[in-house]
């Protein structure tokens, strides 16, 4: 069985396209952004579209970079609470053993 560490190395992992959110509203959102897309690709024409598309890649993009820097924070903070939790364990078992909190 391959670890998270050696699919890791390989590049195998690819989270970012695998994910989908299970908010309940999540698939009605979808909908409704697909439908009202098509409404203004109908209203606008081609060239107007197409530079809104533009827009929307940009800011498609701007967005990616703020989910991946809080992902990088979020897995920082998550691994330095797990170096501190472990540092501090001698502590707890000590702690536990004589009866104090």
């Amino acid at each position: 069985m391959q670890t998270i560490l050696e699919a890791l190395y390989r590049g195998q992992l690819h989270p970012d396209e695998t994910i989908v959110p299970s908010h309940p509203e999540y698939r009605r959102l979808s909908q409704q952004v697909v439908a009202q897309t098509e409404q203004w690709r109908d209203r606008l024409g081609d060239e107007a579209f197409r530079q809104l598309e533009e827009y929307f890649d940009l800011c498609d993009r701007v967005n990616s970079m703020h989910v991946e820097a809080a992902f990088q924070h979020g897995f920082k903070l998550g691994a330095n609470l797990m170096i501190e939790v472990s540092s501090k364990r001698e502590g707890l078992l000590q702690d536990t053993a004589s009866g104090l909190s």
